[in-house]
């Protein structure tokens, strides 16, 4: 029993070294980073210089421009259709000796940088980007100083290239410096920002916007919105709001700044027209406008138009009248024959008569 049991234990194991043998292979052995446009050499493991050796990428043939060295493969200008797991074997045993993943890329350049305050006075948040990919694997490094001292940086959990800093003092004459530097395998880029706390608060668009026709009043449309849920403090820090609005079938906005009320009556809209409407919110004393926030739409109060009761089917076939049957048409040249051709024979003999008296 204690036999079978081994032996079971020893297929086991062998079928997992097998599977990450596999794995290991799938991924590729160790990662060779290189920059666009260079010419890129490729070593074939320990294997001395007088080794010849086949290359393969991806398992086919290397169509690359290319060269070979003994253990080494060299790419010339390398793009982004270089990248591909190369593996080398040794003849003519046809051994694989080696295995490199060939990731090509660039080095970054300055990150661009902004700041912002939606909490104030709580905190502010980073956020950066780099205007060009590098297409590998790049890290950012952050640093936040304030008075001489560093401060402490959590990045955000769902944006990778975002951090929260957290104010260590309100209103202060020194100027915050951010430091965001750029890292991969192939360089790195630096980028600094300073500024003063109250030069960055900006709040976050105003929510839940409704706009409702006024009843009984065909240009007015009343509008309501909340203060934005992430300002933390709008007893002590107030916002004002700045209210646009025009009807659809024109360009131009109409514009209305309120100090801290979040509803407003429009009272020259069109009648009849669907109107656009949006709200931006901002510190009554320092930073700048926040964006717009989502647009909604709203028509003025319409009067129902009465019911026309309409004449029924039965009434107008009643009282109009018939059409006349079509007369016939005259068959020209037609000959005259019986008491036609008497008739018309006397009107003649009358005529005759009376122009003979005339004469």
């Amino acid at each position: 029993m204690a036999n079978i049991v081994t032996s079971i234990c020893c297929v086991v194991l062998a079928a997992l070294v097998v599977v990450y043998a596999q794995r290991r292979s799938q991924q590729g052995g160790r990662i060779q980073y290189e920059k666009i446009g260079s010419d890129v050499t490729m070593q074939c493991g320990s294997l001395g210089n007088d080794a010849s050796v086949t290359w393969k990428v991806n398992g086919t043939d290397v169509k690359a421009r290319q060269a070979q060295d003994g253990p080494r493969l060299i790419l010339m200008e390398v793009d982004l259709s270089s990248n591909g797991l190369y593996s080398c074997f040794e003849n003519p045993d046809g051994e694989r000796r080696d295995q490199i993943n060939l990731r090509v890329g660039t080095p970054p350049k300055e990150p661009m940088v902004t700041c912002r305050s939606n909490t104030f006075p709580i905190g502010f948040y980073c956020s950066w980007h780099l205007q060009h990919p590098t297409y590998i694997p790049t890290e950012f490094d952050v640093h936040v100083k304030h008075n001489q001292k560093t401060l402490e940086v959590q990045r955000d959990p769902v944006h990778k290239n975002r951090c929260h800093v957290k104010f260590p003092q309100l209103f202060s004459t020194f100027r915050y410096k951010v430091n965001i530097t750029a890292i991969n395998a192939l360089g790195k880029a630096s980028s600094s920002i300073a500024f003063d706390d109250y030069s960055i608060v900006k709040p976050d668009p105003p929510e839940k916007v409704v706009a409702t026709p006024v009843p009984n009043n065909v240009r007015r449309l009343e509008v309501t919105w909340n203060s934005p849920s992430t300002w933390p403090d709008v007893e002590n820090f107030p916002l004002k709001y700045f209210l646009r609005y025009r009807p659809l079938i024109r360009d131009q906005w109409q514009h209305v700044e309120l100090s801290d009320s979040i509803s407003h009556t429009i009272t020259d809209a069109y009648a009849g027209k669907e109107y656009i409407i949006q709200v931006a919110a901002k510190d009554t004393e320092i930073g700048t406008w926040s964006d717009w926030s989502v647009a909604v739409h709203a028509t003025p109060w319409m009067e129902e138009p009465k019911q026309i009761t309409s004449t029924t089917e039965a009434e107008v076939l009643e009282t109009t009248p018939s059409p006349a049957p079509p007369s016939p048409k005259p068959r020209l040249g037609a000959a005259l024959g019986g008491s036609s051709a008497l008739l018309w024979s006397s009107h003649l003999l009358v005529a005759s008569a009376l122009l003979s008296i005339m004469w």
